[in-house]
């Protein structure tokens, strides 16, 4: 039963981690870059849902659609101003930006609202689950992030699949040129894409802070970075992939602290990760990718 309590408990912290994957691997599917920035984006949504629903008493439902349209607004804005003038520039530069960008969010956060950490109080106000007869208590955290990641995984791939936005997102993912020829905006496309990344950061962000309630201006940091690690264990470019790899990492690191070494852990993930790319460098439902000559 402890066993049980762990998985879940590592199903629910990968699902955090596959939500902010979803935005890295869409932004690279479709923009062909790595926005390492996207971490922060989740420090900037847990302020906002701080600072409304924890501070003010906002109802959670209100506080957390303020943080997405923040995160949305941020997510755009370094969009245009940082990541669109290079956008034909080498990729080391345009790596370089985000990783400036990054600093920049952290920073600034420590200007604005101090180091100090702030303690969030969980948007989620339902009483825990029991099974097994009250052997196994679940808390109401761990089933909502879930059943939250579960919706937008499928909501995205409809979204992607069965729209006309949806197309253009996949057109301009195979061809820009072409895509831009054919009367679609690659620019908006792009920011749209933006937006979509980071108002899921917002959502990642309370959730996250839902169960590890400490706020701090480098909250993102780590999560972003195993994030990333999720979308490139699942494939990166893949929904599904995304999804998978980050339910997978939480698991993983979950059961790695319960029964071989908290501090071994992320060494643990990270040597996971190297032995799948050794065996299947695309990424446990990536593809490769057809080279045109």
């Amino acid at each position: 039963m402890q066993f049980l309590g762990y998985l879940i408990s590592g199903i629910s912290l990968g699902s955090v981690y596959a939500l902010i994957a979803l935005g890295y691997t869409m932004v690279y599917g479709i923009a062909k870059m790595l926005n390492f920035a996207h971490g922060d984006i989740i420090m900037v949504g847990g302020y906002m849902v701080y600072f409304t629903f924890c501070s003010r008493g906002w109802h959670p439902i209100l506080a957390l659609l303020f943080a997405m349209a923040v995160c949305v607004v941020l997510g755009i804005t370094i969009e245009r101003v940082a990541y669109r003038p290079l956008r034909s520039a080498p990729s080391l530069a345009v790596l370089i930006t985000a990783i400036g960008v990054s600093f920049l969010l952290q920073n600034s956060a420590m200007l604005l609202w101090k180091s100090d950490p702030k303690s969030f109080t969980s948007i989620i106000s339902m009483d825990p689950v029991s099974i097994a007869g009250g052997q196994l208590s679940i808390p109401a955290e761990t089933i909502v992030t879930i059943l939250v990641s579960l919706v937008i995984m499928a909501v995205l791939l409809w979204f992607v699949n069965k729209t006309r936005i949806g197309h253009a997102m996949k057109a301009v993912s195979e061809d820009r040129g072409a895509a831009q020829l054919m009367g679609i905006n690659v620019n908006g496309i792009i920011s749209l894409t933006f937006a979509i990344g980071s108002g899921l950061a917002a959502i990642a962000g309370a959730l996250l802070l839902s169960s590890y309630p400490t706020l701090i201006p480098t909250t993102g940091a780590m999560p972003g970075i195993k994030a990333f690690v999720a979308a490139v264990f699942g494939g990166i470019g893949s929904i599904p992939g995304a999804f998978l790899g980050g339910v997978l990492l939480g698991v993983i690191e979950n059961l790695s602290k319960a029964y071989i070494s908290t501090q071994l852990s992320d060494a643990i993930v990270f040597l996971v990760l190297i032995i799948v790319l050794l065996v299947k460098p695309t990424g446990l439902l990536g593809k490769k990718a057809a080279v045109k000559v």
